[in-house]
């Protein structure tokens, strides 16, 4: 198995032993991603839309260096901190994807996120 570390600066930096992505074959697996402003590696976490904004402009980024868009994902984790903030981060979330091909997805409330964020969200997409 032949696998390729996927890096690119309009994303943030790994804080740990990890990469940006791993594409293996077609499929391509992102980490986990939050507000971090990959120029400023600084947090956006005024608003919950515009943190959830941040976090979906950093996947897709990744996606982009890949040769891949929101269309080729596949299935996402969402990872938040408060499940009464779903609809608000659902809806920026949903912005990025058509309706009818959107991707498998869970979301899950949890004590805690890197950094203290309210939202992280990890994709696998895969290429034709």
């Amino acid at each position: 198995m032949m696998k390729k570390i996927i890096k690119t600066s309009k994303a943030p930096a790994p804080i740990g032993p990890y990469n940006q992505a791993v594409l293996t074959g077609n499929m391509l697996y992102i980490s986990g991603q939050i507000a971090l402003n990959p120029e400023t590696n600084e947090l956006e976490t005024g608003e919950l839309q515009e943190e959830t904004t941040r976090v979906m402009q950093n996947l897709k980024a990744i996606l982009a260096e890949a040769g891949m868009n929101f269309e080729n994902v596949i299935k996402t984790s969402i990872f938040i901190s408060d499940m009464n903030n779903f609809a608000k981060i659902n809806e920026v979330y949903a912005s990025y994807f058509n309706a009818e091909t959107a991707p498998a997805r869970e979301t899950v409330e949890v004590a805690n996120l890197p950094k203290f964020v309210n939202v992280e969200i990890s994709a696998i997409a895969v290429k034709d």
